[in-house]
């Protein structure tokens, strides 16, 4: 077993998170979005789109896309990781899923309103290369850091992730917002981008899988049939998962916040270009600001778990949060999206990062099946991106308004802030016991 705490091996696997993140930055927050909305408004008809013969509204239709794509892999990861775990490739999964959503993102290339289809089949399957890739690279953080390195080491990997995505958001905003240098029209400029983002990706992604070791079976290979030795490994890790009582009640708050978390950086983009108009310049700088002050979010947040512990931190942004829902419904000015955006920014990198590392720290330390455990928190953050997304697009079919969505999303906040604290209740006694 490679030794933990290596420096080469974190810097190697943070880079997953900078080839990945630009997928994150650039298709879902900014660029994408602007363009569908673009190509897609009409105001006549309440800018609805026709799908395979059914009309949705365009940016609902959009989050349905991912909805949808997240609750495939909610179905398809607990099976892969087990397989992965059982096997000990779980690399190879992980550089599938890479190829699956880089060369969706270059496919995007030749996206435009003539073949609408084709779009969002391209944009979801970029969707779950991202997401099927990133539980993989997850599961490696108790592989390769200690237990008091984790906050950091997670830090680590979304702070590379948000440099390395702004590095490539900068090339893109030349493109998008000088199209004549290049004799490109906007609409180039776009798409051009969204073949940038494929081949950063994939070219990034070499730097992991050539370092990163390619996982150890959990098993002695008895069975000749991989799916059935996935589902036997995967039952033992929820046997497991059933006895630990500060795992189970991470899981839910971690669900119902992540709800509202992964909603709002998924439909940030659409929020400003439709309810108040932003050109697609403004939307880049204000993902960008969300961008760069997360960086600084993201190592404030592992400072202070140092200090008052993962919960009580958690529980603080999950608190600031909600504020944040419900400003974004009385926001109606640019700058007043700009002072949003700052405060969306440092409370986003801190609340992933800490997430990761905290359920790091619940998981049984040197264990080989990472992958399956990570699995249950993969498919916990799936299941609150397909709930929140789709609640987000069904509340604004039937109201009319993204405000009102973004409202809404302060139920899920406050559930998992409950939880949270119940959970410190829990950590208290356990600790108290233990005396």
């Amino acid at each position: 077993m490679q030794p933990k705490n290596d420096k080469k091996t974190i810097r190697a696997w943070a880079f997953f998170d900078w080839a990945n993140s630009a997928y994150n930055l650039v298709i879902t927050s900014t660029i994408f979005p602007a363009y569908y909305v673009a190509i897609t408004a009409n105001p006549k008809n309440g800018d609805r789109v026709t799908f395979f013969g059914r009309q949705f509204i365009n940016t609902a239709l959009s989050n349905y896309a991912l909805a949808a794509a997240y609750l495939v892999m909610v179905v398809l990861l607990p099976i892969l990781t087990s397989i992965a775990d059982y096997r000990g490739n779980k690399k190879i999964f992980m550089r599938f899923f890479t190829w699956l959503g880089a060369l969706a993102c270059c496919a995007l290339f030749i996206f435009d309103k003539s073949n609408l289809e084709f779009g969002i089949i391209c944009f979801a399957l970029a969707a779950i290369g991202y997401s099927g890739g990133f539980v993989f690279y997850n599961s490696y953080l108790p592989e390769i850091a200690t237990l008091d390195m984790q906050d950091s080491v997670s830090a680590k990997g979304f702070t590379y992730g948000y440099i390395g995505s702004v590095i490539l958001q900068v090339i893109c905003l030349v493109f998008v917002l000088m199209p004549k240098t290049f004799h490109l029209t906007s609409g180039d400029a776009a798409q051009l981008s969204f073949l940038l983002v494929g081949l950063w990706w994939i070219g990034f992604a070499h730097i992991p899988f050539s370092v990163l070791p390619k996982g150890s079976p959990n098993a002695e290979p008895r069975h000749s049939n991989i799916i059935k030795g996935g589902f036997i490994e995967l039952g033992h890790v929820w046997a497991k998962v059933k006895q630990m009582p500060l795992l189970k009640r991470f899981l839910p708050a971690f669900f119902f916040y992540s709800m509202g978390v992964q909603t709002i950086m998924l439909v940030a983009a659409g929020f400003g270009a439709k309810e108040l108009h932003m050109e697609t310049s403004g939307l880049i700088e204000i993902i960008l600001i969300i961008q760069l002050v997360a960086i600084g979010g993201a190592t404030l947040m592992s400072r202070l778990s140092g200090i008052y512990g993962n919960i009580k931190v958690l529980a603080g942004t999950v608190t600031i949060w909600i504020a944040a829902c419900i400003g974004a419904y009385f926001t109606r000015t640019v700058t007043e999206f700009y002072g949003l955006a700052i405060i969306v920014g440092m409370i986003m990198g801190g609340i992933q990062s800490l997430s990761r590392s905290t359920y790091s720290k619940y998981l049984p330390q040197d264990i080989p099946d990472t992958a399956s455990f990570f699995s249950f928190y993969d498919v916990t953050e799936k299941l609150a991106i397909v709930g929140g997304m789709a609640s987000f697009a069904f509340i604004e079919e039937l109201t009319g308004s993204m405000r009102n969505s973004a409202l809404a999303l302060c139920v899920f906040f406050l559930i998992g802030l409950i939880l949270l604290l119940s959970l410190l209740k829990a950590e208290k006694k356990i600790e108290q016991s233990a005396i």
